[in-house]
């Protein structure tokens, strides 16, 4: 009696295998085409969801913040020396709301199509037509140096331990996740915001990118804004200030 080739056990094995792949990719499909998209959107939808949950929370915390306030203006029975400390302290830690004249920042992504609008210039590559983290923290940044009171990102009041950070294309600020065009407001003198603005190296760069590719850039100025107080929680339970 002849052997059987190792050759046809290994295709015997092959075909074997094949079929328990099919059968294990059948029963799992169940008749579900797994070629479809729906785990990223199940995973934008989270995202939303939990992006409006916080929103709702901040909302609740502004309210019970509201609250409390005015609980302890009526026990304290008055605008006593006490009550106009916390006051102060409020204002500073940005959890009150702030009014006076200001200005608006709004940063856009160029169009996807973009071409190069110097001559001479490269063109575009796709990181060069969107807002990234450091162009948001610089518009910050000069805004703080040019003397502002308060500042507001998009609709949330920034305090000492906000941080601005963008993933993809999208900005996550506290808890809270937002796609451009990014309006940061700040207020203060109107034109040392701006003289701020334009003395910022960084901003200057950014400024390259909207001559050359079409990023936009608007700012506009204020008579009158009112920023929110800060309504989330805060993390620093002792603080001390320098000098």
């Amino acid at each position: 009696m002849r052997g059987i080739r190792p050759v046809r056990v290994l295709t015997l094995g092959v075909f074997g295998l094949a079929g328990l792949l099919f059968w294990t990719s059948f029963h799992t499909a169940q008749g579900v085409n797994l070629r479809t998209d729906d785990s990223m959107l199940r995973l934008s939808d989270l995202i939303q969801e939990r992006d409006d949950d916080n929103a709702e929370l901040d909302r609740q915390t502004s309210s019970l913040r509201d609250g409390i306030d005015d609980l302890a203006e009526r026990d304290s029975g008055g605008d006593t020396a006490s009550r106009r400390r916390m006051r102060r302290l409020e204002d500073i830690a940005g959890t009150s709301r702030l009014g006076g004249a200001g200005l608006t920042v709004t940063l856009q992504d160029a169009p996807p199509d973009a071409q190069a609008l110097i001559p001479g210039v490269p063109e575009p590559q796709p990181d060069d037509l969107v807002i990234h983290q450091q162009d948001v923290q610089a518009v910050v940044n000069a805004l703080w140096q040019g003397g502002a009171e308060g500042i507001r990102v998009m609709d949330q009041r920034l305090i000492s331990t906000s941080a601005v950070r963008c993933v993809g294309n999208t900005l996550i600020l506290q808890g809270r996740v937002y796609s451009p065009p990014y309006a940061v407001t700040a207020v203060g003198d109107p034109d040392e915001l701006r003289r701020a603005l334009d003395a910022s190296p960084s901003i200057q760069n950014y400024q390259r990118y909207v001559a050359a590719y079409g990023l936009g850039w608007k700012v506009a100025e204020h008579d009158s804004v009112t920023l929110p107080g800060y309504a989330g929680t805060v993390g620093v339970h002792v603080a001390e200030p320098v000098g």
